[in-house]
């Protein structure tokens, strides 16, 4: 007698159902399509450094690849001599010191990073306080994970800085994180030291761990700061810092975490369970790329992106948005015209008349829906060819 067979029903975690495909994971494989349709569609969207890292730095990484003895497993915490640099460049560019034996921890990027504090720090039900508008992957993982987000407030009024007052305010009992992110993304906000003292009297008096993020520091920014810098933050602080923007270096994932020893140990301890280090190589390249000189940053993070933020400027105009001229960052941010009903109005005619890609800042949180990003991280020409592309489809 023939069977039949059934094929068998799957369903996906519940946490699932907390979570959307990133908007930029979807949005681009519809880029992708569109463009191996002939569509040429230029992306002014994503933060990726199109610029290589320094000559050293590549390398470093070629020759030591070549080694028969470089290829094993690789220390959870990172080898000697990367953990050092990363003291090293804290010291030379934010006057931070940091021992590289207990209060840094080399990561995969930052993004893995936010999963393992949060990890190492929440349980289930924790409340984490997260910026609006902000980085999305505060958001996904904190609910993933089994935390309730509360959104605080950023506001063009006062700057996108956060509003102590209202914060005061608030019910923080079973808050344990703060999401922090200055140079701020999207908003190009610059840290401010005052921002910095009172998120680390914030933390000292409400029993808080702030996590700061802290990625853009050096892109068109004379004076990089650091939370670190404010007495008494590491006793209730965490920084991340990325190789990503600083250094040119999206694709290598190589970034940090700082604080204080105890911080460190909890989160190593997560760690060593879910990876198994990092390529040796890679690694020592790293080592060579922090050792930069301050010319080959004021060249790739300074005078690099000036030109290309006077054409995002020009595009911003072009399209009827304002904003401020003080931001720094890899972005330009700006806010729609009133005739628009919300920023995605904007960038889908954007990419559907002139085949430009710009970001909607909706995908940030609630206070971005008027506002719109544009990303420096296109070369010049690119830019001036979507900047006349918006001119002739007379987009405003």
């Amino acid at each position: 007698m023939k069977q039949t067979s059934t094929k068998p029903s799957f369903s996906p975690a519940d946490r699932l159902s907390l979570v959307s495909e990133y908007y930029f994971s979807r949005k681009l494989k519809e880029i992708a399509r569109r463009n191996a349709n002939g569509e040429d569609i230029i992306s002014l969207a994503i933060g990726s450094p199109d610029m290589p890292p320094s000559k050293a730095t590549i390398q470093t990484l070629c020759e030591q690849a070549q080694r028969d003895d470089v290829h094993g497993y690789q220390p959870t915490i990172g080898i000697p001599e990367l953990r050092r640099a990363m003291s090293r460049w804290y010291k030379r560019w934010y006057d931070v010191d940091l021992n590289p034996d207990t209060e840094i921890q080399p990561l995969i990027g930052s993004k893995e990073g936010i999963l393992h504090v949060t990890l190492a720090l929440c349980n289930p039900g924790d409340e984490v306080l997260v910026p609006n508008p902000g980085y999305p992957t505060y958001t996904s993982l904190s609910r993933l994970l089994g935390q309730k987000v509360t959104y605080y407030d950023l506001k063009a009024s006062s700057g996108w800085q956060p509003d102590f007052e209202a914060l005061e305010q608030t019910d923080l009992s079973h808050v344990k994180l703060m999401w922090t992110n200055y140079t701020h993304m999207p908003t190009g906000s610059p840290a401010t030291a005052e921002t910095y003292r009172r998120l680390v009297q914030f933390a000292q008096r409400h029993g808080i761990i702030i996590v700061n993020d802290n990625p853009y520091s050096f892109i068109l920014n004379q004076k990089p700061l650091s939370i670190l810098q404010i007495e008494g933050a590491k006793d209730c602080c965490i920084e991340f810092n990325s190789m990503s923007k600083s250094h040119n270096m999206p694709g290598w994932r190589v970034g940090l975490l700082a604080s204080n020893p105890e911080f460190i140990s909890w989160i190593v301890k997560v760690k060593s369970n879910i990876d198994s280090g990092t390529f040796r190589p890679l690694q020592l390249a790293a080592t060579q790329a922090y050792d930069n000189s301050p010319e080959w940053h004021h060249e790739a993070n300074v005078v690099t992106y000036q030109s290309r933020r006077q054409l995002a400027e020009q595009i911003m105009a072009t399209l009827g948005c304002t904003f401020d001229p003080a931001q720094v960052g890899m972005f330009l941010w700006g806010r729609i015209p009133d005739h628009y009903h919300n920023a995605e109005e904007l960038t889908e005619r954007v990419l559907n008349e002139a085949h430009v890609f710009i970001t909607p800042g909706f995908i940030f949180g609630s206070n971005g829906e008027r506002y719109v990003r544009i990303s420096l991280c296109a070369k010049p020409d690119k830019l001036k060819e979507a900047l006349q592309r918006i001119i002739t489809t007379n987009i405003k």
